[in-house]
């Protein structure tokens, strides 16, 4: 589940100490200023503390967005709301929704891995991908917050403003809808990524950590983009596309805002950063 989902959840990315660069950005034209940084979602305790460039960016600015509002993540109408959406209600099961190859491969690798299958049969497939990558991650020490998370409540801390592109809900389609119509083809390439999980989960954070942008992107993106296009136009290209406009409103306000997003949608020719600078912005490294 993962050049996929590390693509996905490191899209759907970490920190430690200052490097020469990090994945963050500042944004300026017509005399305003704003920042966009990249993050990853989960995160390591050795990761703390975050890059020096992501503490100046939050202490300069007035305004915070992220791709949704993290503190309702964990509300109890957000879980409720996920579960309605993450089962099926017609009574079927995932075996149902599988061939008996791919079903047969997915019972097979939560058997070697020790992760009770039998518990998300009612599951669809993108939830039981996204839970049995948190397992996986969860056993390298990855926990259950990462850079939006670590913001979020120093925002709230400090009494400034969180705004999100996306609501609740959409976020919540959005991930149960990732299988959708291709739940074999989602499935069989999730679980063979998984078995390279711990290298392009270092790979991920040691380009993160230094601002390798380039890198970041052949990390993340380019195989999705080949492998599975609509996933990555649905995941990718249609929400940036979707977010420009409003970033572009932001930076028009008196307020200088710390725009932090998923590092997938700021790298690489589809990206955010490359989509700003061809729209005039002056869009430099920090």
């Amino acid at each position: 589940m993962k050049k996929i989902f590390l693509s996905i959840i490191l899209v759907l990315l970490f920190g430690t100490q200052a490097f020469a660069e990090s994945s963050l950005w500042k944004v300026e034209k017509g005399g305003n200023v704003m920042f966009l940084g990249g993050t990853i979602h989960l995160l390591r305790q050795s990761d703390f503390p975050l890059p020096v460039e992501f503490e100046k960016a939050y202490t300069a600015s007035d305004l915070l967005v992220f791709e949704t509002d993290p503190g309702k993540l964990n509300d109890p109408s957000t879980q409720q709301k996920l579960m309605l959406e993450a089962m099926y209600t017609d009574g079927s099961t995932i075996d149902s929704h599988l061939s008996a190859q791919t079903y047969q491969l997915l019972n097979e690798y939560c058997a070697s891995s020790g992760i009770p299958l039998s518990k998300f049969q009612k599951f669809k497939p993108s939830i039981i991908a996204l839970t049995i990558t948190v397992i996986e991650l969860s056993r390298l020490g990855v926990g259950q917050e990462g850079v939006d998370m670590f913001f979020y409540k120093l925002a709230r801390r400090d009494n400034k403003v969180v705004e999100g592109f996306e609501t609740i809900g959409q976020q919540i389609h959005l991930m149960v809808g990732m299988g959708e119509g291709n739940e074999d083809e989602f499935i069989t390439y999730s679980i063979k990524d998984l078995e390279s999980i711990k290298q392009k989960y270092g790979a991920i954070v040691d380009a993160w950590k230094s601002g390798d942008a380039k890198e970041l992107n052949n990390q993340i993106n380019a195989e999705l983009k080949i492998k599975m296009p609509n996933l990555y136009r649905k995941l990718l290209t249609e929400r940036n596309k979707n977010w420009l406009p409003m970033i572009e409103a932001y930076h028009k306000t008196p307020e200088k805002e710390f725009i932090l997003v998923g590092a997938a949608h700021l790298v690489g020719e589809d990206g955010i950063v490359e989509a700003l600078r061809q729209k005039g912005y002056k869009v430099e490294k920090l």
